[in-house]
């Protein structure tokens, strides 16, 4: 009988420690910071994150931002892309204000399981979000920002990188603004021009660009005009621009503003073409403009998404994946960000066994030197962070079948 309960105790003790150390396991699996395990299980979580707008009048393109991440990171869960590690989407609603981006970037950084960020949208919350990442060693990959500045393009002669860990696939506004003066010129035959900005780091530099390539090109800016983000009415500014005659207007900013710009230039008679940026590409634009946003013309990174064979898998597999919004102007640019990310990952985290400050600037390395094919094309990064793809495509507002619409009228690198 004594022999019988050695031999219980003995067995009970190695199922408790069994029990044990099974719980230990649990836990780390859950917590992500375990060893993979047989055939490089997942059993370490990273974080990528989101900056962009996904509440607000900007949240159309916002949100189109974040599913395109969203179906990324999915894809690579589903391929082990990153052997060991299990990658966890990590969204932020910046609301479009750079204050509220600094806040959102702040606690990113400090999270210790992201090592990457996909955004933002707008350049003047990238002023405020880029900074603060570069300091924690944090990647930051946008499909959006165009200012110039953010990659020191602002003093091309001698340029010098900003911030080590920021990088972009959207083309900047001193490429965007000439393409769209030189359709202009060349397409519209317009001479005179009127601009209109909303003194926002985006819509001021996209218009500034477009100002020197017109008067380069021969033509006269007869008038700058301001308005407010935000504002509705835009009576007093139309009426101050009417008597001048202008052939066409250029428009800096984004789609809510734009759209009841154009609305309002046609009751008052205004019915010169309005042109803008990718700001204002968005489907969200005809929500306001309706019928009145026909003739618009908008520039915007890339080529049509639809038009690409290399987007076909991104366009079926968003589709498939019963996003509720669709991925609007910078869905398939979220995506191919995010891919670069998990692509440098997958160099730099395989074997790795937590993020620290190796792994992170190992991380910002293996970044700039991706080299991928994605939906939008080749993506790949010049010495300053900014794409080496200088494609733009300007769209015109059409009715299609009693559905406004925006259609492609001229796709072209700009040289």
């Amino acid at each position: 009988m004594r022999n019988g309960q050695r031999l219980w105790r003995a067995s009970a003790l190695l199922v408790a420690a069994s029990l044990a150390l099974a719980a230990c396991g649990s836990d780390a699996d859950e917590e992500g910071v375990g060893a993979a395990g047989e055939g490089g299980a997942a059993t370490k979580t990273v974080k990528i994150g989101v900056i962009a707008p996904l509440s607000g009048e900007l949240s159309a393109l916002g949100q189109g931002i974040k599913n395109g991440v969203d179906l990324a990171i999915k894809q690579a869960n589903d391929t082990n892309k990153v052997k060991g590690w299990k990658i966890e989407l990590a969204a932020e609603d910046d609301t479009a204000k750079a204050d509220v981006g600094a806040q959102v970037a702040t606690k990113l950084s400090s999270d210790s399981q992201v090592a990457a960020v996909v955004g933002t949208l707008n350049s003047s919350v990238a002023e405020q979000v880029a900074p603060i990442l570069n300091r924690a060693n944090v990647v930051m990959v946008s499909p959006a920002n165009t200012n110039i500045a953010l990659t020191g393009r602002d003093k091309l002669a001698n340029q010098q990188r900003v911030y080590d860990t920021y990088f972009r696939v959207a083309t900047t506004d001193d490429v965007q603004g000439p393409f769209a003066a030189n359709y202009a010129s060349n397409e519209l035959k317009a001479k005179t021009a009127v601009i209109i900005h909303d003194k926002k780091t985006y819509g001021q530099g996209l218009s500034e660009a477009f100002k020197g390539q017109f008067e380069k090109n021969g033509g006269r800016i007869l008038a700058t005009e301001t308005i407010n983000p935000g504002d509705k009415d835009f009576t007093a500014v139309l009426s101050r621009i009417k008597p001048l005659n202008a052939e066409m207007i250029y428009y800096g900013g984004e789609y809510p503003e734009a759209s009841l710009l154009a609305s309002q230039a046609k009751q008052q008679g205004i019915t010169v073409p309005i042109m803008g940026g990718d700001g204002m590409y968005s489907g969200a634009f005809f929500e306001t403009a309706k019928e009145a946003g026909t003739g618009t013309l908008v520039t915007s990174v890339g080529a049509p998404t639809e038009s690409l064979s290399s987007a076909k898998n991104f366009v079926d597999a968003y589709k498939k994946g019963g996003y509720a919004q669709p991925y609007e102007a910078y869905g398939a640019y979220a995506y191919d960000a995010a891919n670069v990310i998990i692509e440098a990952m997958s160099k730099s985290l395989e074997g790795k066994t937590e993020l620290n400050t190796a792994t992170r600037q190992a991380l910002v390395k293996a970044v700039g030197d991706v080299s991928i094919d994605g939906a939008t094309g080749k993506v790949s990064f010049d010495k300053f962070g900014d794409t080496k793809t200088k494609v733009l495509t300007m769209y015109k507002a059409e009715s299609k079948g009693g559905k406004m619409e925006w259609v492609p009228a001229k796709t072209d690198e700009f040289k």
